[in-house]
């Protein structure tokens, strides 16, 4: 059976999942995903190399960071996630500058508590205030964690790209006009990017979609203005390609944001 329970408070996204035979495609966040693996084993590539979250393990993805994800094996895999804009994180953090998980898997028992006690309060649809406090307790637990500045690793056309691929989500994507925005070829802007980022601009083009159409249903709960305003063609195809990202339609989702929740069977 495949149960996915999203919730949000203090403008933070949890999410409880159990999963068996669903395979998350390969996508990304913009924001900070941080869980915490509670039964069975996470299987995940990140960066072009296969990561194992074992039972308390604390899983890390910074924002743009392209993953799949599935159980390990037949036994499934229960886990939560918390999804935090890089600026709530930044600003709790009392920094300015962009930072980043060295290691995406640790084992720290105390981080993944709190954790857990966030994502459990959020769930349970406990006070705002109750929330916020428990965000900052798992920040102040984060400042352990040796983070690494943001080298700007990605090329200054890279960034340049993903501002058009951006503005443009309701137009289309137009390879030919981004790439020759940077001055390359539609194929080297192709390999340029997917070699940066992991994923190839479709992709991140889906994903924006994707994710703006989420944070219109989060904010109205208008969904099929979402659908229209997001460039998807009906609700059956948002909510195709919704679900390889989120484990569960955008209708479905619709429901846990605005009341109540579903099992996937």
């Amino acid at each position: 059976m495949e149960n996915f329970i999203y919730k949000k408070s203090a403008e933070i996204t949890a999410l409880s999942a159990s999963i068996h035979e669903f395979s998350y495609k390969k996508h990304a966040h913009e924001e900070y995903a941080i869980g915490v693996t509670l039964r069975g084993i996470q299987h995940y590539h990140l960066e072009g190399s296969l990561q194992l979250s074992y039972p308390q393990g604390v899983m890390l993805f910074n924002p743009e960071q392209a993953h799949d994800g599935m159980a390990h094996d037949e036994t499934g895999l229960d886990y939560v996630m918390l999804y935090i804009k890089p600026e709530m994180l930044l600003e709790a953090l009392e920094t300015k500058d962009m930072v980043r998980f060295p290691a995406p898997v640790v084992y720290d028992h105390r981080l993944e508590q709190r954790i857990v006690k966030l994502a459990q309060a959020i769930l349970g649809e406990k006070e705002e205030a109750l929330c916020s406090e428990l965000f900052l307790s798992l920040t102040d637990g984060l400042t352990q964690t040796n983070f690494t500045k943001d080298p700007a690793n990605e090329s200054s056309r890279i960034s340049k790209a993903k501002e058009i691929i951006h503005a443009s989500l309701e137009k289309g994507l137009k390879l030919e006009e981004i790439s020759q925005e940077l001055g390359l070829s539609k194929y080297q802007f192709i390999r340029l990017f997917k070699t940066h980022t992991g994923i190839s601009p479709y992709q991140y083009y889906l994903n924006g979609k994707i994710e703006r159409a989420k944070q219109m249903i989060e904010k109205s709960g208008d969904i099929y203005s979402a659908v229209a305003d997001c460039g998807f063609v009906d609700l059956t195809h948002l909510n195709k390609h919704f679900k390889c990202v989120y484990g569960t339609t955008a209708f479905e989702y619709k429901s846990y944001v605005h009341g109540g929740h579903i099992e996937l069977i």
